[in-house]
């Protein structure tokens, strides 16, 4: 161990900045982190053993007890659930003789829950050993068995079974034809740098990520700050369940992501550029890193590209499972190797971001277009759309449609229009924006895809009359809770509350005080979380509670009334007890008493 511990860490030129990378490897070999590994790793990098630890308990890929040969982990998003994903997992455990969250006997393989993997559109979805697996039925976890218990090694699987498709099924700007490689650059270089970021800037691109702030005046931050060290990153950590749209774009539009990467080095005098790829998408590594071996050998990397005198280079960092590394600050802290807790701002990343040097963060999307705009002008760009919302946006749909999977459309197309393309039919509501964004009903589909109005970074999850959609707002709030990166007490507690406080609404034990206390809950985690995690974390719930509170009240416990009820009597005894300790919680029992009283029962003021 310790001859491949220091092999792995001189391999990485011993920078704690590599940490994950380092960790994922020795996570690979031995299926969690040693204690010999953590002991060498701390002397190797000349950093403490707390903070290694710190590091592997914060990420869920990466574990300090043992787990099988084979980690099989499964999807826990809404998508998989409406899909049949609980049946699955229960034939799962009776075919691997395996419990949920354990190991078995012989320690060959363990089973768990993961968060959304970013297949929403072929699922029921799961990883094993941290590569893809789709499609998920009876038959496939039969032969998944019969492999793991014959111990047939994982490259030796059968390919279909690891097959994740691209599924688009709408193209427009973006998708409907790729750049020639290398035209983005010779495009900036021949018109000009600053040219070209004006010629960004009057595009009218905003950041596809959802937030929507003006790529070029970022772009500009940056590139005015004295600081000669610059660097620019794409975040690639789409963690939102019910988005995928960004592991098509790395699969089949990569070497134009690069280019924009590229162009964006040149114009803000970058010399270093990473692609931040979430864990799950493990299967994309080897392709993404042999197209950047392309790009140096065809002089569009490295040194002197394009003899245009500018040096750049792209590293790839594979997250390690961690949902709040996609808010563009704890990212930057998950690049320098340290748990991915966001920082206070200002000061913002464009100023002080990577290693404390400004640092342009984008998303996969937003680096295609502008690797489109500077080979194709702005007007190209920004003659489709909406005066404030230009170009087009690139939606993962899936839910309750025939065709779930990509679609590209101009901003200010209607809700309606998508329901349309995708075979939806009976839709009760549409969540537009994943967890953390807004659920509409299907009174407001003439409603558009636009900043001004529906804002996303692509999730489109579409819900059928025949869903309940309180199950959605309970699978969302798990998640928001599971995903709390801990560093705020608002959202660290805040979240476990509302899970707890749905938990009781949606199993039949809330009263009508319960969902008053809901709300104020929500408010206040809302209101003073520390990061956009915990300022949407509620979302789900005042979205839905604000279109559906005849559902909520639905789920509130029945009380049975004798005939004759004394509500004074009742009152008085609350009047009585008014001294005591625990008078609050009687009087709260009371009102919640009364306010579920039948309609027919007579009572006074």
């Amino acid at each position: 161990m310790r001859q491949f511990i220091r092999g792995i860490a001189e391999s990485n030129h011993y920078q704690a900045t590599h940490l994950l990378q380092i960790l994922r490897q020795i996570q690979s070999r031995y299926h969690y982190i040693p204690e010999a590994a953590i002991e060498e790793l701390s002397g190797l990098l000349n950093i403490s053993r707390t903070q290694i630890i710190s590091v592997v308990e914060f990420y869920s890929f990466f574990h300090l007890t043992p787990k099988g040969q084979y980690e099989l982990l499964i999807s826990d998003s809404i998508t998989d659930h409406m899909l049949g994903k609980e049946n699955l997992l229960d034939y799962l455990v009776k075919k691997l003789g395996v419990a949920i969250g354990k190991v078995r006997e012989d320690g060959l393989v363990s089973l768990d829950n993961t968060s959304c993997t970013g297949m929403c559109d072929q699922g029921p979805a799961g990883l094993i050993n941290g590569y893809a697996l789709t499609r998920l039925d009876h038959p496939t976890i039969d032969k998944i068995t019969e492999l793991v218990n014959q111990q047939i090694p994982l490259d030796e699987w059968p390919c279909e079974l690891f097959q994740v498709d691209d599924n688009i099924y709408k193209s427009g700007l973006l998708l409907g034809q790729q750049i020639e490689q290398g035209a983005a650059l010779k495009s900036a270089f021949k018109r000009g740098i600053k040219e070209t970021l004006a010629e960004i800037d009057k595009s009218g691109l905003r950041g596809r990520g959802g937030a929507g702030f003006k790529t070029a005046t970022k772009w500009q931050f940056c590139s005015d700050e004295r600081e000669s060290e610059r660097y620019v990153v794409c975040n690639a950590d789409e963690g939102e369940p019910g988005t995928f749209k960004d592991r098509v774009l790395l699969n089949s539009y990569a070497d134009q992501v690069f280019e924009g990467m590229t162009v964006c080095a040149a114009i803000i005098g970058a010399k270093q550029g990473f692609l931040y790829l979430r864990g799950e998408y493990l299967h994309l590594y080897d392709k993404l890193q042999h197209i950047l071996e392309q790009r140096r050998q065809s002089g569009l990397l490295g040194s002197n590209i394009l003899d245009a005198g500018l040096d750049f280079d792209i590293e790839i960092c594979l997250g390690a499972g961690a949902y709040i590394c996609g808010e563009e600050s704890a990212l930057i802290e998950s690049l320098e190797g340290k748990a991915g807790i966001p920082r206070n701002r200002p000061p913002y990343p464009v100023t002080q971001g990577y290693l404390g040097k400004p640092t342009v963060v984008n998303n996969v999307e937003t680096f295609l277009a502008a690797a489109g705009i500077a080979v194709n002008g702005c007007e190209w760009f920004a003659s489709i759309g909406t005066e404030k919302s230009k170009g087009t946006k690139i939606l993962s749909i899936s839910g309750d449609c025939a065709r779930p999977g990509i679609y590209e459309y101009p901003f200010g197309s209607t809700i309606q229009a998508i329901l349309n393309d995708c075979g939806a039919v009976d839709v009760l509501g549409v969540q537009v924006g994943g967890p953390s964004g807004t659920f509409i009903t299907n009174q407001e589909f003439d409603r558009k895809l636009a900043f001004e109005d529906l804002a996303t970074g692509g999730s489109f999850i579409v819900f059928n009359a025949n869903r309940n959609i309180l199950d959605m707002v309970h699978n969302f709030t798990h998640f928001f809770a599971h995903e709390s990166c801990g560093f705020c007490t608002p959202c660290r507690v805040g979240t476990s509350l509302l899970q707890k406080q749905i938990d009781k609404i949606v199993e039949g034990h809330g009263s009508a005080g319960d969902v008053v206390a809901l709300e104020e809950l929500c408010q206040l985690v809302k209101n003073y979380s520390h990061c956009g995690l915990g300022q949407t974390a509620a979302n789900p719930i005042l979205t839905t509670l604000e279109r559906y509170p005849d559902l909520y009240q639905s789920r509130l416990k029945e009380i049975s009334y004798e005939p004759g009820f004394d509500l004074d009597g009742a009152l008085e005894t609350a009047r009585r007890m008014a001294n005591r300790d625990d008078a609050g919680a009687h009087l709260t029992q009371t009102v919640a008493s009364v306010a579920t009283l039948p309609p027919s029962l007579a009572v006074g003021e």
